[in-house]
């Protein structure tokens, strides 16, 4: 049995997807469904069970444990505008220290959701491995949102840890992009925002840089495609060795501006770019990131054979295979 925390979600629908390729079908789900359309991810996958997150706790489930084979804790609130501290915190850090703490009693192996938010403005670099040495760089971080600080201090208190599941990795991911993120408003990725925008006016909207070393449009991101994360994530599971446990980054290693990333919506979408420049919101100015780029060398280490999609290539399959072939995402935008 396969646990996924977060499995009608974005990347651990994909997941699931990519665990249902290997043919594992015995997969317990738990997450939060609400009143938005992420249920709708749930249709295309196969999976034995599911529990709500807010009853995951409420009973014994020893049995359950005693009978996994991996945990994928993804569950979390993903959005970096959330306000509300006191939920994060105990959605994505006590959450996660039961979930740790589970794999630790059972000898479970575990791989959870950190994220690139926790390196801030990066001033102290984008280094996974510098992270694993505990040092004062690690623990000195300063998330520039409260939704970073939350898995900040879960991967502190990860780190810290004397007893730990026999193999864990905490993952970085860096900006993911791809299908089943329709749901998430005003966290889809500027790839699926762009093709809505095109189909609606036939021209994007982007933020003005407010930084003089910054050109408008040139703000740079490692975009990495949603299937190489799924992808990732099952290696790490699956191949990666006991003792190269702990926090790794997860992007391509290759940061590229949003003006790339449209240009290629354009392109896969058959159209000319038009795009237009407009002043970035006052009020997230001081907790925007002009530039991400994840250090993958212990990426590489661990997983020496892992290829990625170039982000036009990864964007040219998330338009044309699913967006353009989605009727409800297109009708939506008509």
């Amino acid at each position: 049995m396969i646990l996924v925390t977060g499995g009608a979600g974005f990347i651990g629908s994909v997941l699931v997807q990519e665990l249902n390729k290997l043919n594992e079908k015995n997969i317990v789900i738990v997450d939060r469904l609400g009143k938005e359309n992420k249920w709708k991810n749930l249709r295309n996958v196969v999976f034995q069970d599911f529990i709500h997150a807010d009853d995951f706790f409420q009973d014994n489930r020893d049995d359950l444990f005693s009978g996994l084979k991996g945990i994928y804790h993804l569950g979390a609130c993903s959005s970096t505008t959330q306000t509300d501290v006191d939920f994060l915190m105990s959605n994505n850090y006590s959450f996660s220290k039961n979930i740790f703490q589970i794999a630790t009693h059972f000898q479970i192996p575990l791989v959870y959701a950190s994220s690139a938010a926790t390196y801030g403005a990066g001033e102290k670099g984008y280094s996974d491995q510098a992270a694993n040495k505990k040092g004062d760089d690690f623990f000195s971080l300063r998330p520039l949102n409260p939704y970073g600080l939350s898995k900040k201090v879960f991967d502190d208190w990860a780190l810290q840890q004397k007893s730990t599941p026999e193999k864990w990795f905490g993952v970085k991911f860096f900006n993911v992009y791809g299908p089943n993120e329709y749901h998430k408003a005003d966290m889809r990725s500027l790839v699926e925002k762009a093709f809505g925008q095109i189909k609606q006016s036939g021209q994007v909207k982007l933020f003005k840089s407010h930084r003089p070393d910054f050109k408008d449009g040139e703000q740079k991101r490692d975009f990495i495609y949603v299937v190489d994360a799924a992808r990732a994530l099952v290696q790490l599971m699956n191949k990666a060795k006991n003792e190269d446990s702990g926090l790794i980054n997860l992007g391509t290693g290759q940061c590229r501006t949003f003006l790339d990333l449209v240009n290629a919506t354009f392109k896969a979408v058959g159209k000319d770019p038009q795009i237009q420049f407009i002043d970035m919101p006052n009020e997230i100015r001081h907790q925007y990131q002009y530039f991400t780029e994840a250090d993958m060398k212990r990426f590489k280490k661990v997983l020496p054979q892992f290829k990625f999609h170039s982000l036009e290539e990864g964007v040219t399959d998330y338009v044309k295979n699913f967006l353009m072939q989605d009727e409800e995402v297109n009708r939506y935008y008509h």
